[in-house]
């Protein structure tokens, strides 16, 4: 099932896909749908049905807190990355978590505005990401995947120079605008094995990036089960699972989002999440 949100005046309302309509649901939140228990979520769907055509869609959930990231989680990522700073390659034993501000969030097809005054280096970076599904903390990688309510696809917008300049990476990934997501969550019953998607990225049809979960270094449970230790994941939370090579910083010269480019992340099983970048 795809679960979603949409914009109805000014509200954001939930919903989920029903051939080619919506199903509202009785909620104020997706993310307060998704922290119902299972068995109450059925008696909250409406029999309100929608033209899909005719609504504009929300980012399907914004959590609590800052959406978590991971870096360098595959590999010719990780080689790019080394190549491009001229440094050599040292692989991490454990994951490299980062964080992304929630006022980054931006909507499916919305134009993204970013001003050349405060980066001139905006990078793309599709990403498959993890929607939350319960609390759980400490979690165990045999139980971590009991936790995930679904996927979506993300693009993990970053402002290279910033991200140089303050020596780590929060000011650079967290701009307004920088995390684009959707276009809704596809639950994790509809994908019972997340590592074997095709995901990709294109900037006005050029393809420049192309990969399989099946690469990812860290896999999702150990994902989970790293990042929930000592520290309570909650209904909602994304956690963006990392970004496979083609980014513009390490290419042959660095390539960078110009003013009007159409960037789309597309993942097998999930859809297209496509936004309008505008550098003014």
């Amino acid at each position: 099932m795809k679960y979603l949100s949409f914009h109805d005046g000014d509200r954001v309302r939930p919903g989920f896909v029903d051939g080619d309509c919506i199903v509202a649901i009785a909620c104020d939140s997706l993310v307060e749908y998704i922290a119902l228990p299972p068995e109450q979520r059925a008696a909250r769907r409406t029999i309100e049905r929608l033209p899909l055509a005719d609504v504009r869609l929300a980012a399907p959930v914004r959590p609590h807190k800052n959406i978590f990231c991971v870096g360098r989680n595959y590999l010719e990522h990780a080689k790019e990355g080394a190549r491009a700073l001229g440094r050599e390659l040292k692989l991490p034993d454990v994951p490299t978590f980062f964080s992304k501000a929630p006022t980054a969030i931006a909507d499916p097809d919305a134009r993204l505005r970013f001003s050349a005054a405060i980066s001139r280096e905006y990078d793309w970076e599709g990403e498959l990401a993890v929607v939350i599904g319960k609390r759980i903390v400490n979690a165990t990688e045999e139980n971590a995947m009991e936790a995930v309510f679904g996927y979506t696809c993300l693009n993990d917008i970053t402002a290279r120079d910033l991200q140089r300049a303050h020596l780590q990476w929060l000011k650079g990934k967290s701009l307004d605008g920088s995390c684009p997501i959707g276009p809704w969550i596809v639950d994790s019953a509809e994908i019972p094995d997340p590592h074997r998607l095709q995901l990709s990225l294109r900037v006005n049809g050029a393809k420049k990036q192309e990969a399989n979960t099946a690469q990812m270094i860290f896999r999702i449970p150990r994902l989970v089960a790293e990042l929930s230790r000592g520290l309570t994941l909650e209904p909602g939370d994304v956690i963006a699972t990392g970004t496979p090579d083609g980014v513009g910083f390490a290419r042959t010269p660095p390539e960078f989002f110009q003013h009007g480019d159409v960037v789309e992340v597309s993942i097998q099983k999930i859809g297209t999440l496509r936004n309008a970048v505008f550098i003014e």
